[in-house]
């Protein structure tokens, strides 16, 4: 009887010690946004073996993983600053620090912790990485997050950041910021304002709550919605430059370039259909046709690259 009730409180003890270890690491999932920490990754690699002539397997692993301590960190860290507004946002009111789950000295610990392994390994790669990789979050965690409640030129701010991984995957096979990184950067900086624009219509009620001015006209409007359709010509027309082979070593074939723009006249699309009817539907429907953009034009220009 005693060896069943021995038996029965092990088993117990062991069922919760896993049930906690699970549910830290969910906690550890949400601090560090790992869904979106791998996006930036996958946008990382993108870059990498696009510029690389040889790929390194063990350069590519550690610019996966320095990359994503680098952005782990960057979400943490925003996640402390905003503890406050995050726990009044319905979709962020779980995250761990608002919950009560973690506290800010835990969360800080593990920022600083991934902060310095992201940033050493980048420099492991070569220093223009590091530096790179360091300027993002700086700009990410000391400009983009505090001026969020003060200006919608946050948005613009957090595009320099969040248009730095797809171009440092180019530096970190290159060791080299030239025209063809800058083009990388710039695809995805101006891809970041119809993307995070439609986000801030859906979330507009969620955000101005919390007191964050995110749309370009603090409003959801006409004037906001004409704004998103010039951005995303623009984007559109950036990604299909190195068709005409004027960025170095960066250049597409005319078939790339052409299933890059159906791609992108997709967005434009829901771009014209959110400006006409101004509904929370197409602004859905913008945004995920920008993840699918991102993620289909990396992939084109990588298969494009060894086709040549």
């Amino acid at each position: 009887m005693h060896r069943f009730n021995l038996r029965v409180f092990m088993t117990s003890q062991t069922s919760s010690y896993s049930f906690s270890i699970l549910e830290k690491w969910s906690d550890f999932k949400q601090l560090t946004k790992v869904g979106l920490s791998l996006s930036v990754v996958f946008s990382s690699v993108a870059g990498y073996l696009l510029a690389a002539t040889i790929v390194n397997y063990q350069t590519l692993f550690i610019l996966a993983i320095g990359g994503f301590c680098v952005v782990g960190a960057s979400n943490a860290f925003n996640q402390i600053i905003e503890k406050e507004p995050d726990a009044i946002m319905a979709r962020t009111k779980n995250r761990p620090i608002p919950a009560g789950r973690m506290s800010v000295n835990a969360a800080m610990s593990i920022a600083i912790l991934l902060l310095f392994a992201g940033v050493l390994m980048l420099y492991s790669i070569n220093p223009k990485t590091a530096l790179f990789g360091s300027i993002s979050i700086f700009l990410y965690t000391s400009a983009y997050t505090p001026l969020k409640p003060v200006s919608p030129l946050a948005v613009f701010v957090g595009a320099i950041p969040g248009a730095i991984p797809f171009m440092l995957g180019w530096v970190a096979a290159t060791g080299q910021f030239g025209i063809e990184a800058g083009i990388l950067f710039m695809i995805q900086f101006f891809w970041q304002f119809p993307h995070f624009w439609a986000i801030g219509w859906l979330q507009f009620e969620e955000y101005k709550k919390a007191g964050f001015n995110m749309m370009p006209t603090t409003e959801k409007n006409k004037k906001a919605s004409k704004l998103i359709i010039i951005y995303t010509v623009i984007m559109l027309l950036v990604s299909i430059v190195p068709v005409f082979k004027l960025t170095g070593d960066l250049y597409l074939l005319p078939i790339s370039a052409i299933l890059i723009f159906i791609l992108g006249l997709i967005m434009l699309y829901f771009g014209i259909n959110l400006h006409k009817k101004q509904s929370d539907m197409m602004a859905r429907k913008l945004m995920l046709s920008s993840v699918l953009y991102i993620t289909l034009i990396q992939i084109i220009f990588v298969i494009d690259k060894f086709l040549h």
